[in-house]
């Protein structure tokens, strides 16, 4: 396991870095999964761009929106002020990412950019219509969550960007977001499934303006479920809900479930997010 590593001074120069060792390197901040991956012989980088004292590592709050660090880690989501009402499900998922030691350094950034389809973060994002900031040599570009995110282990990162920061729009007062997982244990256990769901806007005669759910580990990468999304604006029931979301996924049988009860467990928890949703609305 012989690499070298490399501690850039500002965001310019790793992704310089980058460019100049392309498929050789790769970026390093808390390295909670990198380090398995290598240790592991899956991956052998003859380079580490470490990531630490480049300034990813705050949340943002503006008049209109929140910016969270790539190298934000998944305790300070846990505890932000800022997320303990309306954008609870933050909390909920990012509490349940490992125990406590890794959820110390292990960073929403790469939570991100491993593209798994079990990632239990990545559904509330998702249901908050969130977009990543890529720096590269040409500047930043930006695009949604949803499009960044291709299948299990990729992503429209190229090979000389760096991920610097998600972030999305401040949800209204009359909103509410929740996240369930299902997993053989609460924490440090990889989802069998996991849902995130967010209602805002209730109309006096049943619906919703806007309606979000997205469901992790049923499918090659984690979705958004539009037909059960579009049910539920137009006042439609939950379980319902649930009944669409599970024919959308496409889940696998392994160690963990079978492909049944994956399917099975979307519809219920799809059902519950919502229904824990509407009692949360203030």
């Amino acid at each position: 396991m012989a690499f070298e590593f490399h501690a850039p001074d500002s965001l310019e120069t790793a992704v310089a870095l980058a460019r100049q060792h392309g498929e050789t390197a790769r970026f390093i901040a808390g390295g909670t999964d990198l380090i398995i991956q290598i240790k592991r012989k899956r991956l052998a980088p003859q380079h580490l761009i470490s990531l630490a004292g480049l300034g990813l590592d705050t949340i943002r709050e503006t008049t209109t929106e929140f910016v969270i660090g790539a190298t934000t880690t998944h305790n300070d989501v846990v505890f932000h002020p800022a997320f303990q009402k309306q954008l609870v499900a933050l909390t909920e998922a990012a509490a349940v990412v490992g125990g406590r030691q890794i959820r110390n350094v292990a960073t929403v950034g790469g939570n991100i950019v491993n593209a798994s389809p079990a990632a239990d973060l990545v559904p509330v994002l998702l249901t908050l219509d969130a977009t990543v900031d890529l720096t590269g040599l040409q500047g930043v570009r930006s695009l949604t969550l949803d499009d960044f995110l291709l299948d299990r282990g990729r992503t429209d990162r190229r090979i000389d960007e760096l991920l610097t920061a998600v972030r999305f729009a401040k949800p209204p007062v009359a909103s509410a977001t929740a996240f369930l997982k299902a997993g053989r244990r609460k924490a440090m256990e990889i989802s069998v499934v996991c849902v995130a769901a967010h209602l805002a806007g209730p109309r006096n005669g049943g619906g919703y303006d806007k309606a979000r759910i997205a469901i992790g580990a049923a499918a090659s990468r984690t979705f958004r479920p539009t037909a059960a999304e579009r049910l539920v604006m137009d006042g439609g029931s939950f379980a319902e809900a649930g009944r669409l979301a599970a024919e959308a996924a496409a889940p696998i049988d392994d160690v963990r479930a079978s492909a049944r009860y994956r399917r099975l467990l979307v519809a219920a928890l799809v059902d519950r997010a919502l229904e824990r949703c509407r009692e949360r609305l203030p």
